[in-house]
């Protein structure tokens, strides 16, 4: 009968219960150390308490990103990048600029329902109410109609030269003014010239109060006739007779700029009638040298339906109630 295999046991080592677990990344069997003395309870140390693992700091959440949206033409712009309501009222013809600040200045002005201040911005649609009392300061307001003698400007005064305006007098009030109005001081308040006449021409010239009055005269827009006798001569000594007009009445250009299409006849052999609807500085004396002429005198007789008539030199008239241009 054969031998049965003994297992020998090396000193020290501790035999492995098969039973038991072994305990995963512990040191292996043959590392660890061999148990310690038996102590008193007393002198053992005490096992230090397992430290608590940190929590682990969450990591922030992704804010959902909103779906793209596709392109989209730019929003209509907020009131607050508006128009200012002067402006908006000017453009509207309710008021000049300065009419419309000094209303908004006295709490007259309303868009869509409340009181504006000075600068505000609106939308382009807003409603402008405007109060009644300033419609009844508008009414208030005058508009003079001057013959303008040669050696006076029509706007500031320069070159030692005096305005216009000062004409403007209880003295030289025409006796022949049907208005019903009196001269008053607070008339000349304000008081502007709708238009130009230069210091060699005379004829008539309107100075107004009314904002409303000189935009339409002079506005950029504008479509009111303006009637001029104009006495020439030739640059070159020839019969005036012999000039061709015709480049008066189109074709011709002033600084690079198309002028609007004019009216040009002969009034008599030395006389032209000249009719605009523009008026820029010596216009018609630089027309005249386009074609050949040298004006020797110029006269506004007329002012879209407003004539001159027998209005003396250097006298004035108020704008009847009953008159448009």
């Amino acid at each position: 009968m054969a031998e049965r295999p003994t297992l020998s046991i090396k000193p020290g080592a501790t035999r492995r219960d098969p039973q038991r677990p072994r305990v995963r990344g512990g040191p292996p069997p043959a590392a660890k150390k061999a148990a310690p003395e038996a102590m008193p309870k007393a002198a053992m140390p005490k096992p230090a308490a397992p430290k608590a693992a940190a929590p682990k700091a969450a990591a922030p959440k992704k804010a959902p990103q909103p779906p793209r949206a596709a392109a989209r033409p730019p929003a209509p712009a907020p009131a607050a990048e508006g128009l200012r309501v002067s402006k908006l009222m000017t453009e509207r013809g309710l008021a000049s600029r300065r009419e419309a600040d000094e209303w908004i200045a006295a709490g007259w002005v309303r868009a869509d329902g409340q009181v504006v201040e000075l600068g505000q911005r609106v939308a382009p649609d807003a409603v402008i109410d405007i109060d009644p009392r300033a419609h009844h300061e508008q009414q208030q307001r005058v508009t003079v109609l001057l013959h303008k003698p040669v050696g006076f400007v029509s706007g500031q005064p320069e070159d030692g030269y005096q305005s216009a305006v000062v004409l403007v007098t209880a003295e030289n009030h025409w006796d022949g003014d049907r208005s019903g109005l009196r001269f008053n001081r607070s008339h000349l308040r304000h008081l502007a010239p709708a238009g130009r006449l230069d210091i060699d021409s005379t004829g008539l010239l309107v100075l107004t109060q009314d904002g409303r009055i000189a935009r339409h005269l002079i506005g950029d827009q504008t479509r009111v006739e303006k009637e001029y006798l104009v006495r020439v001569a030739r640059l070159d000594g020839a019969p005036v007779q012999s000039t061709d007009i015709g480049p008066l009445r189109h074709g011709l250009e002033l600084d690079g700029v198309q002028l609007k299409p004019a009216q040009a006849s002969w009034q008599n052999e030395e006389q032209l009638r000249i009719v605009l609807r523009e008026g820029r500085k010596r216009q018609i004396r630089r027309m005249c040298e386009l074609v050949g002429l040298k004006v020797l005198g110029l006269k506004r007789v007329r002012i879209g339906s407003i004539p001159l008539g027998a209005l003396p030199p250097g006298h004035w008239r108020y704008l009847r109630a009953d008159e448009r241009f």
